[in-house]
C-alpha cells in the first residue's frame, strides 16, 4: 500500500524536477517491494490481494515513469509505445484466460528479471538529465538496463502467452 501511496509522490517530484528526491521515492518504493516479497516467502504469506497489487503498483511505477521520461525528452515515445503495447497484450490475455475461467499464471523470473531491469533503467536515466561524468555514466548504464529490460518484459510475454495457451487447451480437453 505504501509503495501505491508513493506513486503520485513521485510524479509530483518529477514534474518539479526534483530528480533526487523522485530516484529516492523509487528506491524506497524498490525497498518496500522487496521487503513485501522476502517477508511473504519467509512466513509462507501470501494472498490473492498481494498477489494483484504487486504488479500493479510495478506497472503504475513503469507507466508513470515511461511517460514522464518521455514527456521531458530523456527516453524517445516508441520506447514508451513498446512497453505500453506490451501491457495491452498482457491486459487482453489476462482478459481471455479470465473469461474461461482460467486463473492468473504464476509470475515467472524473466518477468521479474524484466521489471527489475526497467526499475534500475529508469531512475539511472532520470539522473542522466543532470551535468557531469556521473550522469553520463548513468546515460549508459540506464540504457542498458533500459533496452535489456524491454528485451526480458517480451519474452516474458511471450511465456505468458504459452502459458495461458496451454491453459486454454487443457481446459478444451477437460469439456
Amino acid at each position: 500500500m505504501l509503495r501505491l501511496a508513493l506513486v503520485p509522490v513521485f510524479v509530483y517530484l518529477v514534474i518539479r524536477r526534483s530528480e533526487l528526491l523522485a530516484v529516492a521515492v523509487l528506491a524506497l518504493a524498490g525497498l518496500t517491494d522487496w521487503l513485501d516479497g522476502f517477508a511473504a516467502r519467509r512466513l509462507k504469506q501470501f494472498s490473492r490481494l498481494g498477489r494483484l497489487l504487486d504488479p500493479a503498483a510495478d506497472r503504475l511505477y513503469i507507466l508513470s515513469t515511461v511517460v514522464l521520461l518521455a514527456w521531458r525528452g530523456l527516453i524517445p515515445w516508441w520506447l514508451v509505445a513498446l512497453l505500453a503495447l506490451r501491457e495491452a497484450v498482457m491486459a487482453l490475455d489476462l482478459a481471455l484466460i479470465k473469461s474461461r475461467g482460467i486463473s492468473i499464471p504464476d509470475i515467472v523470473f524473466v518477468g521479474k528479471a524484466a521489471t527489475l531491469a526497467l526499475m534500475y533503467a529508469f531512475p539511472l536515466l532520470l539522473l542522466a538529465d543532470q551535468t557531469g561524468w556521473i550522469a553520463n555514466l548513468a546515460w549508459v548504464v540506464g540504457w542498458a538496463f533500459a533496452l535489456w529490460g524491454v528485451v526480458l518484459y517480451w519474452v516474458a510475454c511471450g511465456a505468458y502467452l504459452i502459458e495461458s495457451c496451454r491453459a486454454i487447451q487443457q481446459v478444451q480437453r477437460q469439456a
